[in-house]
């Protein structure tokens, strides 16, 4: 009995650990990727544009309150990056009463992000899950541009922003009729991806959503469902285009990471070298 009692309470010191060790690694700084994209019809009057990318960010959960936002928007004001693309899913949860909650802690922290070429964003499952209005308003209030199925020219780039997938908000033909009236090459910004993007056009797309799995169990044979019905995370290169997922800088459901550490992106976009 007393060896059991013994394996009991090993057991338990050993999940409490394993909790505590993934949890931690939901809050730690994200990891900053970097990565340089060519376009050959880049004009060659435009300087190259440094994008930061960030999605994903889930306030009101364990991994993410409005101190560890500040301290993001730090690390990316760092970066010194033109232009700010955010991909969506601002909110934990899936009901309202998150959203009136945890909204207005979104707005001076995301106010203090910095980039001569503006940052630009779309909204992601759960933020139609929760309510929309409430955020729109809060990332508005920050000064940031949304983009509902719309297009808009920031530097040598045109920005597609294309509404939530998941809830069927996208218009794709709407927003690529929209960027055929802009100079500029044209990019996707997306919660989700969408082969429909690439297939009208647009060579490079930018989104989240996966979480890079955000508990990644493939190393001992169990499949993440909803990262493998998606593209792999980082940059995929395939005969319609370029895909970038990012694992993104929160969490859902459980404020724990595995093998799928939060990440942000700092791309070089510009003219295509040899």
């Amino acid at each position: 009995m007393a060896f059991l009692r013994s394996c009991l309470l090993l057991g338990m010191i050993v999940a409490v650990a394993l909790f505590a060790w993934a949890h931690h690694n939901a809050r730690i700084d994200p990891i900053v990727r970097r990565g340089q994209i060519g376009f050959r019809d880049w004009p060659r009057s435009i300087a190259p544009v440094r994008v930061a990318v960030l999605s994903d960010i889930h306030i009101g959960n364990e991994s993410m309150d409005a101190a560890r936002l500040r301290r993001i928007v730090g690390q990316v004001n760092g970066l010194k990056p033109d232009l700010v693309l955010l991909a969506g899913d601002y909110i934990a949860g899936h009901r309202a009463k998150p959203a009136r909650i945890f909204a207005p802690h979104l707005v001076a922290p995301l106010a203090a992000l910095r980039a001569p070429l503006s940052i630009v964003a779309v909204m992601g499952n759960h933020d139609y899950d929760t309510d929309p209005a409430i955020i729109l308003r809060a990332l508005r209030a920050a000064g940031i541009r949304v983009l509902r199925n719309e297009a808009v020219a920031r530097g040598g780039l045109t920005i597609a922003g294309i509404d939530d997938l998941l809830h069927g908000r996208q218009d794709i033909p709407k927003t690529l009729a929209a960027v055929r009236l802009l100079p500029g090459i044209p990019i996707a910004l997306s919660h989700s991806s969408s082969t429909a993007l690439l297939d009208g056009g647009i060579t490079l797309e930018l989104v989240g959503h996966t979480h890079c799995g955000q508990v990644d169990l493939e190393p001992f044979g169990l499949t993440n469902a909803v990262a493998a019905s998606n593209y792999r995370c980082g940059i995929s290169r395939t005969s319609r285009g370029i895909t970038l997922v990012t694992a993104g800088v929160g969490t859902s459901i459980v404020p724990f990471r595995v093998n799928a550490p939060p990440d942000l992106w700092l791309l070089t976009l510009g003219p295509a070298t040899r």
